[in-house]
């Protein structure tokens, strides 16, 4: 059976290679195909995005480039910022001829039709990214580093403008299949918040907890796949 490719979006100041490392960990059923939006890595010379629109168009162009115009198997998965992104791609993607997505993960964030009350936009450098820690209750390594701090603030600064300013482009429910998932430990999504990803959804909703908080996806990447390795062969039996 052809491998279905899981196209990862990234949270707030992530780059590609948070995913890379999961294809060593991924079933054969599944080939990891992360996206690497500008203003990190190897883009590190670009401007990111700071509006999801743009950033899912560009991110629909990068996916249909690498699967280079075969009909594989497609499914999306993306945690926090990379929730709405998904969600905005796979509006993009059902509208392409022979890649709407199999199935929809969206982690960590509250439905597009939710915002964030707590805001971390505007604030001092500092209180910025002591709230961005208080969001995710992870902090980068790098960060503590003075010179690459200076090169990560303004792509996780356009990254939180993005989340908190983005308004969904549609209310049409998705011809996909969603399922929305959250660390059981999440002090910033609850339960309630991960259910209202309903709303997006014409056909099959579920949610699921795993072990961990709002990063439990960095602690624990086998179980997660093998959860959406799961929720897939369900949908193909």
């Amino acid at each position: 059976m052809e491998p279905t490719y899981l196209v990862c979006l990234p949270f707030a100041g992530a780059g590609a290679s948070f995913f890379r490392g999961w294809q060593r960990q991924a079933p054969d059923e599944l080939s990891i195909l992360p996206v690497q939006l500008p203003g990190r890595e190897e883009r590190f010379n670009e401007a990111p995005y700071t509006d999801v629109t743009r950033a899912a168009e560009a991110a629909c162009t990068q996916v249909l480039a690498r699967i280079d115009g075969a009909s594989p198997p497609v499914a999306l998965f993306g945690h926090s910022l990379g929730a709405v992104l998904a969600y905005e791609l796979a509006n993009h993607l059902a509208n392409v001829r022979g890649v709407t997505p199999e199935r929809l993960f969206v982690s960590g964030s509250p439905s597009p039709y939710d915002g964030r009350e707590t805001k971390a936009s505007g604030l001092s450098d500092d209180e910025f990214l002591a709230r961005v820690r208080e969001f995710s209750g992870y902090a980068h390594p790098a960060l503590e580093n003075p010179e690459m701090r200076s090169l990560l603030l303004p792509v996780i600064r356009a990254d939180v403008e993005m989340h908190e300013t983005y308004e969904p482009v549609t209310d049409k429910p998705l011809p996909i299949p969603v399922t929305a998932l959250r660390g059981r430990d999440d002090e910033l999504v609850d339960a309630a918040q991960i259910g209202r990803w309903e709303r997006v959804t014409s056909t099959e909703f579920s949610t699921a907890e795993l072990d961990g908080g709002h990063m439990y996806l960095a602690d624990d990447p086998a179980s997660l796949l093998r959860l959406i390795t799961d929720e897939l062969s369900g949908e193909r039996t």
